[in-house]
């Protein structure tokens, strides 16, 4: 005899007017909201598994493949560059003597946390 439960908790993220959409549905076939998304998933899953590949939907809808395409462009520097610039810096921080120069973004990672392991 097994102690595995025949479900598993999940916690997602929806759009709230994805969630409104599956409580309608809920409320309407007397189902839980778990059973409306489970019930999603099912069907989405065996229509996949029968549809050609070329006919399956796509994974990313056009904001976010415009928003990978645009992070693409991006030098490796640029988002480290961003992070640094959006750091809060307290009053007990020095800026050094002369500017800092780093080859690779690896190094002025591996300065950033020596600097925070020193403070």
């Amino acid at each position: 005899m097994t102690n595995r439960k025949p479900f598993a908790r999940i916690a997602i993220t929806l759009p709230e007017e994805t969630l409104a959409a599956a409580d309608a549905l809920a409320a309407r076939h007397d189902r839980s909201r778990s059973w409306i998304v489970a019930e999603a998933v099912r069907q989405y899953a065996a229509a996949a598994l029968h549809a050609p590949a070329e006919a399956a939907p796509a994974s990313l809808g056009p904001s976010r493949r415009e928003q990978l395409s645009r992070d693409a462009a991006l030098s490796p520097e640029a988002p480290v560059l961003a992070a640094a610039e959006v750091t809060p810096v307290g009053p007990e921080l020095v800026p050094p003597a002369e500017p800092l120069a780093f080859a690779q973004v690896d190094d002025f990672l591996d300065w950033q946390r020596a600097r925070e392991l020193g403070s």
